[in-house]
């Protein structure tokens, strides 16, 4: 009951509403592509061999551990502001197995907030997943499952499947369906077909309660201005927009103003992105609603000088080791409850 008590009094946070201060729960919505996770030993089912030693990047158990420890001490950070135990949840894209995420959440400092893992291996060409983690403490996992990406006009094309987890925060149950959808080096009809499976799901579980809560996030490789998310996975940019079915994608404004996860020829592309239903946006202050979205764009994780001065520091560019973090930046939204 101490322990329980305690992380109530780090999830309070004080919110100006209609000129009052009143008492709220706050909750972080994660997700961070995370750029090539991967362990140094070669699976004969993953096209893995670079991430080896004696492949292209000479990946060594020395860059694994730079890795790890580089993407726990962002986890660490991320969300800090104002929730200091962490995002109740956290998506992740292009991990290569589960022995990785359990090395990640083993790591260092991070270990001591407890995260959990949900993953399931895809069948995708270069051997990444999506996966989630959760802090057991404010998300109680319920379920999950995984959606595969098929074509029946081509049924050798494969990619990461995607994966929804079904919990409880404060109570009250949530849908997160975390993506990664096809690179732009695909046609954006791959995308739109990907929407098209995300689509799918939320129609279902909105089928089942109309009031749902869900997160779509992920690394949707298009902006909130395209198709697939604009068009086919119905995303809006004001709250004031959002029909029953539809979904509110805050990335929107960012992306307006030109900020963005990954930066690519000069310009900045908001790839990273997290929606949510109706549900969400309507609630009831006494029940979990939507406050407010970032991009965690601390200094530490940008170049700073040279060729790639205001980008996104990654781990290596050209094949060469920059020992960095990864070529995106995280993003969290966060929900809040009134005590």
């Amino acid at each position: 009951m101490r322990a329980k008590f305690i992380l109530l009094i780090l999830l309070v946070l004080y919110i100006g509403v209609n000129a009052q201060d009143k008492k709220y729960a706050v909750y972080g919505m994660a997700f961070y592509n995370v750029e090539n996770l991967f362990d140094t030993v070669n699976s004969d089912d993953t096209n893995d061999e670079e991430f080896t030693p004696d492949g292209g990047y000479h990946w060594n158990e020395m860059k694994y551990e730079n890795k790890l420890k580089n993407i726990s001490t962002v986890l660490n950070q991320l969300g800090g502001k104002y929730c200091p135990q962490g995002p109740a949840v956290v998506g992740l894209a292009e991990v290569e197995n589960r022995k990785v995420l359990e090395d990640l959440v083993a790591y260092g400092n991070f270990a001591d907030k407890n995260y959990q893992i949900v993953h399931e291996e895809s069948p995708d060409y270069r051997g990444i997943d999506v996966a989630l983690i959760y802090n057991p403490a404010i998300f109680t996992l319920e379920s999950h499952k995984t959606y595969p990406f098929e074509l029946d006009e081509d049924t050798k094309y494969k990619t990461r499947d995607q994966l929804l987890v079904t919990g409880h925060i404060s109570g009250e149950k949530v849908h997160v369906i975390v993506n990664h959808w096809p690179s732009r080096r695909a046609k954006s009809i791959r995308r739109e077909q990907a929407a098209a499976v995300t689509r799918a799901i939320v129609d279902s579980l909105l089928h089942d309660d109309a009031s749902a809560k869900i997160f779509v996030m992920g690394d949707f490789n298009d902006d909130p201005t395209n198709n697939s998310i604009k068009k086919v996975l119905k995303g809006k940019r004001k709250k004031s927009e959002v029909q029953n079915d539809e979904m509110y994608n805050p990335y929107w404004d960012f992306y307006a103003q030109g900020i963005g996860t990954l930066g690519y020829k000069g310009s900045w592309s908001l790839f990273d992105q997290i929606l949510m239903s109706k549900g969400l946006i309507d609630a009831d202050k006494k029940k979990l609603f939507y406050w407010k979205s970032e991009i965690f764009n601390k200094a530490f994780l940008i170049n700073q000088e040279g060729q790639f001065k205001g980008y996104p520091k990654r781990t290596h560019s050209k094949g060469i080791y920059l020992n960095g973090y990864s070529d995106h930046l995280p993003v969290i939204t966060y929900i809040a409850k009134e005590l």
